[in-house]
């Protein structure tokens, strides 16, 4: 199995960025996935998820109205858009995909992790 996260940049705030999610070796469909971030010294955070279908979607309060998830099932891919960026957004971002029915907002339950890709938002 194996996650491919990748889009990540240096940009200014307000400025957008997408994140894209390559799925291999795993049925992507069957998977609940999420979103990840962790700055330097800061624990891994929920940014938000999306169910199997893509009919449902979580976002931390942080992020709500500004970042849009999104999936291709036909893709194996998802995806994070990501608008009207802020420096706090700065961090590292991780894709993570969960068996479970539900979005996680907690690392644990997810069962496999991206590499994670660098997103910097300057002032």
């Amino acid at each position: 199995v194996q996650l491919q996260a990748s889009g990540g940049g240096l940009v200014q705030a307000g400025d957008f960025l997408r994140l894209s999610c390559k799925a291999s070796g795993l049925t992507f469909s069957s998977y609940v996935m999420g979103w990840f971030r962790q700055a330097p010294g800061k624990e891994r955070e929920f940014v938000g998820g999306i169910g199997r279908s893509g009919g449902s979607t979580y976002y931390a309060d942080s992020v709500k109205g500004r970042f849009t998830i999104s999936r291709d099932n036909t893709k194996n891919t998802m995806y994070l858009q990501m608008n009207s960026l802020k420096p706090e957004d700065t961090a590292a971002y991780y894709c993570a995909a969960d068996l479970s029915k539900k979005v996680a907002t907690t690392p644990g339950p997810y069962n496999y992790w991206g590499q994670g890709t660098q997103v910097t938002v300057s002032s």
